[in-house]
């Protein structure tokens, strides 16, 4: 089964029925009132928001509000742990800037707001994300990251985070995140030496097919 559906299929089997009636609430400006009245399982909402394209294993943005609405944090780390194995199948660019979004999660704080309008996120942008995660700083870096990530698509790359960083003078930050993806280039790297020292090893073990 599709790994996506798979954590759905997780967290719509955690919940309780208070709880999807909870989330049944927050998704009123998504799904029309008589769709909701029909949901009786969280797998019947997520199916729902995956037909309305509000979900999907590339955008689960929802999925982790409103888990962190519930504040169910057994339910988040199987969020986090599909976003890992997400990550870990994605071009090596895509895990360069998911391991920056690690590191700038963890060493921005409060200056997240300073950055996010360094990277040309609105002031109404930014204040409807400490709207939606009043006590959670971490999750308004990381929302604010992807509210960035999403406006730039292709051109969302780890040099202008590392650029936005040193113009807001977090340099310690940005020198964490260079020195992350050079260690991860390097890594990268290795193993592709390792690979061709492996096929010339095979190579050379191999019998020879020079006729005497």
């Amino acid at each position: 089964m599709d790994p996506f559906l798979v954590l759905l299929h997780s967290v719509s089997a955690g919940l309780s029925r208070n709880e999807l009636t909870d989330i049944k609430f927050l998704c009123q400006n998504y799904v029309s009132k008589r769709k909701l009245e029909c949901v009786q399982s969280g797998l019947d909402l997520f199916s729902v928001l995956l037909e309305q394209n509000e979900l999907d294993s590339q955008n689960t943005e929802l999925l982790r509000e409103l888990l962190v609405s519930l504040r169910r944090q057994d339910l988040l780390r199987l969020l986090d742990n599909f976003e890992a194995g997400a990550t870990s199948r994605a071009a090596p660019e895509e895990q360069d800037l998911h391991a920056a979004f690690d590191i700038i999660c963890e060493h921005v704080g409060k200056d997240w707001r300073r950055l996010a309008r360094q990277l040309k996120v609105s002031d109404s942008k930014i204040d409807a994300i400490e709207v939606k995660y009043p006590r959670n700083l971490t999750e308004q870096v990381r929302e604010s990251l992807r509210v960035w990530k999403n406006a730039q698509r292709e051109d969302a790359v780890v040099s202008h985070l590392v650029g936005a960083l040193r113009a807001c003078r977090l340099n310690l930050v940005a020198d964490l995140v260079e020195e992350a993806e050079q260690a991860r280039a390097l890594g990268n790297s290795g193993d592709s030496g390792s690979n061709i020292v492996s096929q010339m090893s095979w190579d050379s073990d191999a019998p020879s097919s020079t006729s005497f």
